[in-house]
């Protein structure tokens, strides 16, 4: 018999994210998906998380489990639709569908465990250092100068996923399914308001780190590059004239954040 953990959305109605797990001899205790359940997790043998409704939710709070060196597996419990959305950077042991019946769910429970040290091998996440600006993706701050940006959570990811790949341009659609998830129906018009709003945040004296490849997307130029860039001639903000772009987005409706 496992000590399993499940972390719901709703931990009154967890029973509801694997029904058939209630017919197997496994002892399975019960949490909030947040943050604050990971804080002191009691001795089990997995964890599974509730990703049907709140996949971003599930992802961040896997992401937390990895770093934080956490040596158990960890399962997801997704519907046929969250399929998409899943890839190795979640760090997953393994998912199951939210049907599954009692014979696959014991299967997969026992390869699970039969190697049960699968996250903490990775190294934590170390912080991003862009210069002056210090991204701290298990803490979720981002310093500029030593001060404390006041950013969303999309726009935290938004930068933090930006900075990680420097001088790589991505476009929209492809921003849209790696920070707000194929879960997310809104128009790719919302990370330009995201990246408006980002630039705002940085200043006028950073807001260049946040460049636009016009036609293309966006792309991380670091400190360095830009310096580069200007000693050749460039003005550093868009090595396509992406001025013209960004005046679009005071048309876009308010995107949530």
């Amino acid at each position: 018999m496992a000590e399993i953990l499940l972390l719901a959305p709703d931990p009154s109605t967890a029973g509801a994210a694997l029904p058939a797990l209630e017919f197997l001899p496994h002892h399975v205790r019960q949490a909030p998906l947040a943050p604050s359940s990971l804080v002191d997790l009691p001795n089990t043998d997995l964890i599974m998380l509730d990703a049907r409704r709140d996949l971003q939710s599930a992802r961040a709070t896997a992401r937390l489990l990895r770093v934080t060196g956490v040596v158990v597996p960890v399962l997801l419990i997704v519907t046929e639709g969250g399929l998409t959305a899943l890839n190795a950077d979640w760090g997953v042991r393994d998912f199951l569908l939210s049907g599954a019946s009692p014979g696959e769910i014991e299967a997969r429970l026992r390869l699970a465990l039969a190697n049960p040290v699968t996250m903490g091998a990775d190294p934590p996440d170390e912080a991003i250092a862009q210069g002056n600006l210090v991204i701290n993706p298990v803490a979720y701050t981002a310093k500029l100068h030593g001060r404390t940006l006041d950013l969303t959570y999309k726009e935290f990811e938004l930068l933090r996923y930006l900075a990680s790949h420097p001088g790589r341009v991505f476009t929209r659609t492809q921003l849209l399914q790696e920070v707000w998830g194929y879960d997310y129906y809104g128009g790719t018009r919302t990370v330009d308001v995201h990246v408006r709003r980002l630039r705002a945040k940085l200043g006028p004296e950073n807001d260049q780190l946040i460049g636009t490849v016009r036609n293309v997307g966006y792309r991380f130029d670091s400190p360095k590059e830009r310096h580069r860039s200007r000693g050749s001639g460039s003005d550093g903000r868009s090595s396509e004239g992406g001025a013209a772009e960004e005046a679009s987005d005071d048309a876009a409706h308010r995107a949530p954040a």
